[in-house]
């Protein structure tokens, strides 16, 4: 069970993946269900002894009598573990349900305290932390599985790539031409949840400027919204090789693209996680927040992680999710120059 948020229920697909090719070695079969809200079921597909479990949220488990509902659903699957990867109330609701008719449950370990040591202003420890991805093999291991994300080749961990319809090909451009999309595919998504986590759009415009220059480059840009679309629009403006994607395909329909780049710029949000659980190669620019936090995208370099300069800014990361502001620390994201970001995206490529 992984409600929410993106990033977080797509953090979770290489654990599965990877849980799923090492099951025969268990000496039994195994089914996994995943609980999750319904925006999330592509993540899953494809995943061999996998079914998604769709969450009601706003009917059949809403509040607290909906959870009880929720077990009774899950009861009837005849659920032998519960494995909760979430760790909030509405989990351990349901995890104790379980617990308390006899079957094995296990929970993820979020290290609040280690964070907050991480991210306080003063007597900060300032080290690496476990993987999520770690943390939630470790769920499995406790159930009685042995989950090993890097003992094998992670190639077995990754979908193959989609093949991309005519339909999603017209739909980029808007029109009944199907576009030329051969060429390096380099995608940018520059926006995040928390402005703490956003590289400044003037800088993110002079990278994009820069890389439109190669011509072989086919630069695709990712957000959603009305006003992410319109700044994305200006980012693009100009520029035969840099196409908006926003607004533009389903959801599913835009995985199946993200699954063709060769590169994916981004800030710590979940298209970077989207793309990394794809096996997409990623770079990240990060602010407010720290790859050291244990959030850095799957089998990614600890070098694709361009950081904010903590010589000029001590007090980072301040933040584990980017949700807190810290006066003076608005322009920490300069730090890191356009010239460092395209010469990572040009050498990675």
């Amino acid at each position: 069970m992984r409600l929410s948020a993106m990033g977080d229920v797509a953090m979770t697909v290489p654990v599965l993946r990877a849980f799923v090719s090492q099951s025969r070695s268990f000496g039994t079969e195994i089914k996994i269900t995943v609980v999750s809200r319904p925006f999330f079921q592509p993540f899953f597909e494809g995943i061999p002894n996998l079914t998604f479990f769709a969450f009601d949220e706003k009917k059949r488990h809403k509040g607290f009598f909906g959870l009880l509902r929720l077990y009774q659903d899950l009861k009837a699957l005849h659920i032998d573990a519960f494995a909760d990867l979430h760790n909030v109330l509405r989990s351990k609701v349901v995890r104790t349900l379980f617990a308390l008719s006899g079957k094995k449950t296990a929970f993820v370990d979020k290290a609040r305290a280690e964070k907050t040591a991480l991210t306080r202003a003063e007597n900060k420890i300032f080290k690496p932390l476990t993987t999520m991805f770690e943390r939630h093999a470790k769920v499995f291991q406790e159930l009685g599985f042995t989950v090993d994300l890097y003992s094998r080749s992670v190639g077995t961990i990754f979908p193959d790539k989609a093949v991309l319809s005519k339909d999603i090909l017209k739909r980029l451009v808007g029109n009944e031409k199907i576009p030329d999309f051969s060429g390096i595919k380099i995608g940018i998504a520059p926006f995040a949840q928390y402005d703490s986590k956003v590289y400044p759009l003037d800088l993110m415009q002079e990278v994009i400027n820069k890389l439109a220059e190669n011509s072989n480059y086919k630069i695709l840009l990712f957000g959603g919204g009305k006003k992410e679309i319109e700044l994305l629009d200006s980012l693009s403006k100009g520029k035969e090789n840099v196409v908006v994607v926003a607004g533009k395909l389903q959801f599913q329909q835009e995985l199946q693209l993200i699954s063709n780049l060769d590169l994916m710029l981004s800030m710590d949000s979940g298209n970077a996680h989207i793309a990394a659980m794809l096996g997409v190669k990623v770079i990240t620019l990060w602010g407010a927040t720290h790859p050291f936090t244990g959030f850095s995208p799957f089998n990614q370099p600890l070098e694709n992680a361009l950081v904010s300069d903590r010589n000029l800014y001590p007090k980072l990361p301040t933040s584990v999710y980017g949700n807190k502001i810290v006066e003076g620390y608005e322009d920490a994201m300069r730090t890191i120059s356009v010239e460092s970001v395209v010469y990572k995206i040009n050498s990675s490529i």
